[in-house]
């Protein structure tokens, strides 16, 4: 049985083992084992490598909301969608950094700068950016960016001013992507993640399930990030929130079992990598929600807004955290606070950059319809 081999491996992790080879059977096999077993073996491997009883929590800050040029199926910030989303312009650093504040005064060790573009344009919105990256790094928390596709001199000027991690999600696998999106390519996801390992930023990339996939493109998704080297420092783990007017408003809200089977089998492949649980958890007891860390969820998103969809109230999880005995992880325990560097002493100019990212061209009827609908 190939479950031996994997079992042996599972075994193997206690000495320091990362594999970068595994395939879409063997992640089926993890995934598919009776879940007392499955859980028992994530457990061991997450209290491997991590304390069981601390959990990163991030706090996620919309600074432009509404208006995605992009086609994602699940997403209420595309402009093509009916969803009646309040967008906004860009926020102000001085906006930025009062939300950064209340986070840090919740628990909150990271924030999470999320913008609704497809990608990065140089020029005065992301030299604001550029600005309220540096003012968060010294407010001594974690920061993090999801802006959509970026070249490398971009990255690295999000490095030099301190930025710590970037998020951009691959979503789920390369097979099941263009029945997802058909506005831009997996490949230019990959590439994204390329550029951003040129510099001394982190990777942060996970995906969603829920949206209509079967069990081998959960296992895709898996298999993409556990090939890359190095593997993702973060990897979020989220359940589809269905919103009227997307093309997916219809998709039933995934299993609890399903979440903590995907947690599960995330924390064996990805030994190292924190696992954050993410969107869905309003759909979660905390019942559900405690054996997701027990399995290896060690992250997730605070507040009652993951920018657009709803969330647990900071309260709720601080009272989950003391019934759990579970503490809230300290800014920069797994990788050191970057330096920053102010604008007047930048190494790195505007290139002023104009990538061709990839349009593949392809309809997704379902996307079409739910546009004739607006």
């Amino acid at each position: 049985m190939r479950l031996k081999v994997i079992f042996d491996f599972i075994q193997s992790i206690t000495m320091g083992e990362t594999r970068h080879n595994w395939t879409k059977e063997e992640i089926i096999e993890i995934y598919n084992q009776p879940l007392m077993d499955l859980l028992y073996q994530a457990a061991g491997v997450h209290r491997k490598f991590h304390d069981p009883n601390t959990v990163q929590v991030s706090t996620l800050i919309s600074i432009k909301t509404g208006g995605c040029p992009e086609d994602c199926g699940y997403c209420p910030q595309a402009a093509r969608y009916p969803t009646n989303i309040e967008g906004n312009d860009l926020m102000t650093v001085q906006q930025v950094k009062a939300q950064a504040l209340r986070a840090k005064a919740n628990g909150s060790s990271r924030v999470c700068m999320g913008a609704a573009w497809r990608n990065v344009k140089d020029g005065p919105e992301f030299d604001q950016v550029l600005e309220m990256v540096r003012t968060i790094n010294k407010l001594d928390m974690e920061v993090c960016c999801t802006l959509g596709m970026l070249t490398e001199n971009q990255a690295k000027r999000l490095a030099e001013a301190g930025l710590y991690a970037y998020n951009h999600n691959l979503d789920t696998s390369e097979e099941y992507y263009k029945d997802v999106i058909s506005t831009r390519a997996f490949d230019d996801r990959l590439a994204t993640i390329d550029n951003v390992r040129k510099s001394n930023v982190t990777v942060c990339s996970g995906g969603i399930i829920g949206m209509g996939e079967e069990l081998k493109d959960r296992a895709g998704m898996l298999v993409a990030l556990s090939t890359l080297d190095p593997q993702p420092e973060s990897v979020p783990i989220n359940a589809l929130v269905a919103v009227e007017g997307t093309p997916m408003e219809d998709m039933k809200p995934v299993s609890s079992w399903g979440i903590v089977r995907m947690v599960a089998t995330t924390r064996i492949v990805m030994p190292l990598t924190q696992v954050r649980l993410s969107a869905g958890r309003t759909e979660m007891s905390r019942e559900g929600q405690a054996l997701c860390f027990f399995a290896g969820a060690n992250s997730i998103f605070a507040g009652d807004k993951l920018l657009t969809t709803p969330n647990p109230d900071m309260n709720e999880d601080l009272q989950m955290f003391n019934e759990l005995g579970l503490q809230p992880q300290k800014a920069f325990e797994k990788s050191p606070q970057p330096q920053t560097v102010e604008a007047e002493n930048t190494q790195l100019e505007s290139l002023g950059e104009k990538p061709k990212w990839s349009r593949p061209g392809h309809q997704i009827e379902r996307n079409e319809i739910s546009r004739t609908k607006g």
